[in-house]
């Protein structure tokens, strides 16, 4: 199995990580795995280089030190891919929204998180699909991740959010 960076030969493929297509032309990340569908052979998980940083460090830093692409952002994407790999929780925050009811427990504190009150979704990377893994406080989320350097990720990954949402959102992460 052979991880790739390529330029993305249509616009219809949709990246593994944010669920956004990936425009013709921009390079892209292949994550080689076996098919989950199949007894044998193989399929190929696409995602925008900076997804592919931010969810799947290991197998990105591969490619990258394989690749005879011109990445322009090379230097930035493998300062995450350092950060992912030292901090093995960080690649299963999945972004931050506010809690929909007082239901949720946090994964690390086990206190309920309250209605309306910020929270970090966690996914788990297995056969291939990323699954739910619950939620973090926002003030456990420095603890359970292990760096507190999260305001870029969780903005990435939460596009749902309003503008106004995003301005909160980062100015709670740096208190």
């Amino acid at each position: 199995m052979s991880h790739t960076i390529e330029p993305a030969t249509t616009g219809r493929s949709k990246c593994r990580g944010c669920a956004q297509p990936i425009p013709k032309g921009e390079l892209r990340f292949g994550e080689r795995i076996p098919n989950p569908f199949a007894d044998e052979g193989e399929t190929t998980l696409w995602f925008h280089l900076l997804c592919g940083a931010y969810k799947r460090p290991e197998t990105l830093g591969m490619a990258l030190t394989g690749t005879g692409e011109q990445i322009e952002e090379r230097r930035a994407l493998t300062e995450i891919i350092a950060d992912g790999l030292r901090h093995h929780r960080l690649p299963r925050a999945d972004g931050a929204e506010r809690a929909s009811s007082g239901r949720a427990k946090c994964r690390s504190c086990h206190a309920k998180i309250s209605k309306d009150d910020w929270r970090v979704r966690v996914v788990f990377f297995q056969e291939g699909m990323f699954s739910p893994g619950g939620f973090i406080h926002l003030g456990c989320a420095e603890e359970y991740f292990g760096t507190g350097d999260l305001a870029e990720r969780l903005v990435h990954f939460s596009s749902k959010l309003s503008d106004t949402d995003r301005v909160e959102l980062s100015a709670a992460l740096t208190h």
